[in-house]
């Protein structure tokens, strides 16, 4: 994706984005001023300058972008772009961060171009997923959440290949440990607005198997997704710590079943790795967790 270049200043973006007045961004509407000066054409033309915004170095490097400062690098009004980045948002192309409000791409378009390893958590996971998968002689699989389930980025065999079966395929998240360790900053009250009070297993099980993994810094599943597979998953965190990803091997019981922990903590070791690409640097503190009441 091509890189806005010859940035001005970044602006400072208010919290919450601009009110949408009646009416506003109706095909009658006159476009915004940077419009004016030099059309844009078609809608998705313009939805492709957001995503070239949200993709350069000053969007990556401060976690995303406002609506204000997204407003200014393209031309557009407020208005307009608020309105565009719902839509984005909605179909899961970019993303919204709940805490700073700014937006970031999504997984979902990462999941799209993943195949051509541009994005920098694929480009940092793959070699060490090459590594991991020639150490415990099985595929590695990159993972993202997506909602209730677990989306496949990547997948990576011991060989000099990568392999495709499972890329941009979701499955449940309770299921795998993947979603386990994905769920990690989740608190009580967000798995049960995620999962709603009849998930399978309840949400108390299921609050037990992430504080788990948590201590052990990976998480195991035997045959829970399927009859005769089993799996282990680490979490990758970003310069913030937050759990952005999960690293997993998963393989048939007769192959790994005998091997899981040992796997766990390879894993885990190579989860450290792509972390510490990401800017994460572990911290001794104990920070205090919510528990389920």
């Amino acid at each position: 994706m091509t890189r806005v270049t010859n940035l001005p200043p970044r602006g400072t973006d208010g919290p919450e984005d601009p009110a949408d007045p009646p009416g506003a961004g109706s095909q009658g509407d006159p476009s915004g001023p940077g419009d004016t000066i030099a059309p844009r054409g078609h809608g998705l033309r313009r939805d492709i300058d957001l995503l070239e915004a949200l993709a350069s170095d000053e969007a990556q490097n401060g976690g995303g972008l406002g609506v204000v400062r997204l407003a200014q690098l393209v031309g557009r009004e407020k208005t307009q772009v608020s309105r565009a980045l719902k839509a984005l948002a909605a179909s899961g192309i970019v993303e919204r961060d709940p805490d700073t409000l700014e937006y970031r791409l999504g997984w979902r378009l990462f999941s799209l171009v993943a195949r051509t390893s541009q994005n920098r958590l694929v480009r940092m996971a793959e070699p060490v997923m090459h590594a991991l998968s020639v150490d415990v002689e099985e595929t590695s699989h990159l993972c993202v959440l997506s909602d209730r389930e677990v989306l496949t980025l990547l997948s990576v065999s011991g060989h000099s290949f990568r392999v495709h079966g499972w890329e941009g395929r979701g499955v449940p998240a309770w299921q795998t440990s993947a979603g386990r360790v994905l769920l990690a900053d989740a608190t009580p009250d967000e798995l049960y607005v995620r999962f709603g009070t009849t998930s399978t297993p309840p949400i108390p099980e299921l609050w037990a198997l992430i504080q788990e993994a948590s201590r052990k810094g990976y998480a195991r599943v035997s045959e829970e997704f399927e009859a005769g597979l089993v799996g282990v998953s680490a979490p990758v965190r970003d310069f913030r710590g937050r759990v952005v990803a999960a690293i997993n091997i998963s393989a048939p019981k007769s192959r790994l079943g005998d091997r899981l922990d040992q796997a766990g903590h390879i894993t885990a070791k190579a989860a450290a790795r792509v972390s510490a690409l990401l800017g994460w640097e572990p911290r001794h503190t104990a920070f205090p967790r919510a528990r389920l009441t």
